[in-house]
Order: structure tokens, then sequence, then C-alpha cells
């Protein structure tokens, strides 16, 4: 593997979690002979084939692993979570196996499912002046209802965000014209 002085310099700096820092670095080099070191985003980085496959970091109060194209197994940024110590740490072979099977998948383009972990947002009611326009104007209502629940979220929230009558008034008639062309609500803005 090629030594890139830089990270060198990054561990050295990265006290009290210079010691975390340079295991990770020597197990990383055992699973990974022939990896690139390299920084990116102001962390050490090793590339295998040019591609990210794994990346370590110091911060105000813990140090973090994180291996690219893998699911974190902890709370907190990084695989093995937030690293206060080398007893945080799994036992060496379980981390050399780990960074084994990333380069394994990394190589054969496999890529993990994602957990989303955002709920969504619920949904807000349409109000009766804009339901009553939308009555009116059978077009607009169809194109309301076929759109995905955040874009009717964006009308719905620009509509009841105005704070006077006049607007909201005025920002419904938009609404209803713009809807009966089919547009969302921040089209102008999808071509840019």
């Amino acid at each position: 593997m090629n030594s890139d002085v830089r990270i060198d310099e990054y561990i050295a700096a990265a006290r009290p979690f210079a010691p975390i820092l340079n295991h990770l670095r020597k197990l990383i080099r055992q699973a990974v002979p022939d990896g690139s070191e390299t920084i990116k985003w102001g962390m050490p980085h090793i590339t295998v084939g040019g591609k990210n496959l794994v990346a370590f970091a110091a911060f105000k109060k813990h140090a973090s692993l994180v291996i690219h194209n893998r699911p974190a197994d902890s709370e907190g940024m990084g695989h093995f979570g937030k690293l206060t110590s080398l007893a945080d740490l799994p036992a060496d072979e379980a981390i050399i196996e780990t960074l084994r099977q990333a380069r394994a998948d990394l190589e054969a383009g496999v890529r993990p499912v994602r957990q989303r972990t955002r709920n969504p947002k619920p949904e807000i009611p349409v109000p009766d002046d804009f339901a009553a326009a939308l009555q009116s104007a059978p077009a607009a209502s169809a194109v309301f209802d076929s759109l995905a629940p955040s874009h009717r979220r964006e009308y719905l929230e620009w509509i009841t965000e105005a704070k006077r009558s006049e607007t909201r008034t005025r920002r419904i008639a938009t609404a209803i014209e713009w809807l009966a062309e089919g547009k969302k609500r921040n089209w102008k803005y999808e071509s840019c």
C-alpha cells in the first residue's frame, strides 16, 4: 500500500485518538495491502481501483471508522460507532474480515439496501376554500389528486402559510391555474 504523508500528519495531530487511528491504519493495511491512501473531505481514505473503500477520522470527542457502501452497525458516524479508546473496537480479526468483505462487495458492485430512518411527514388537510376551488375545476383537481404527497404538501403549505386573506385567495387562484396546466408547485425550478 502506498503511504501518504498527509495521513501521518493527520494522525499526529489527532491526539488523544492517534493510537486508535494508527491501529485502524495497521489493520486496513493488513486487509487491503494493495489499497491507496489519500485524503478526501479532510479525512484519511483508502481507495481500491479509484473507489472509496474505507475512511477513518478523529473528532473532538471520538474517532470513527467509516466503511463505504456498508450500513453502520451502531449509532453515530462510522461502522463501529464512536470510538474513544482501543477497547471500543471489536477483535482485530473481525475488523479485518469486515474490511475484506467490504472490498469483495465493492469489487462485485454490491451495494447495501439503505433503511429509511425518517418517517414521512403527516398529510396536511386540504383547507375548505382550496377544496371548493378544486371542486369547481375538475382538471386541476385530477392533477392535484395524482401528485405525490410531497408535491401536494408544497401547494398546501404555500396556501396555508399566506398571512393575509388576499394573498391566500391569489395563491389559490394561481394554484388552480397551474394545476389545470399539469404543473407542480415549483415547476419554474425544475428545468434549472
